[in-house]
């Protein structure tokens, strides 16, 4: 079973950029109404075997801007190293999930 990981600056090139098969990104921040939503979400997919990374972006402000997060929850699904996709807001499982197998 896979398990979500906190991604950092010190850690996102092994964790994130080196990841063999697609890795789900989720921008997020505790005071965040629609993050504590989302998250839920981002677990089961990580206990169903997803590669899926957490970001809290007041902890990890340098790669928020780096990828331009102005909207939180974002989440971005990383293929090869490069991002694949973006979606800003709320986002259903199934789509995830359709994102993610795709």
């Amino acid at each position: 079973m896979a398990k979500e990981i906190t991604i950092t600056v010190e850690n996102f090139e092994e964790e994130v950029l080196k990841c063999e098969k697609p890795i789900l990104l989720d921008f997020w921040a505790t005071w965040c109404g629609p993050c504590m939503r989302q998250g839920p979400i981002v677990e089961a997919l990580a206990e169903e075997g997803y590669a899926v990374g957490k970001v809290n972006v007041d902890e990890q402000m340098a790669l928020a801007q780096q990828f331009r997060v102005m909207n939180i929850p974002t989440l971005l699904v990383f293929r090869n190293g490069e991002v694949a996709e973006r979606l800003v807001g709320l986002t259903p499982k199934d789509k995830l999930k359709s994102i993610l197998d795709a």
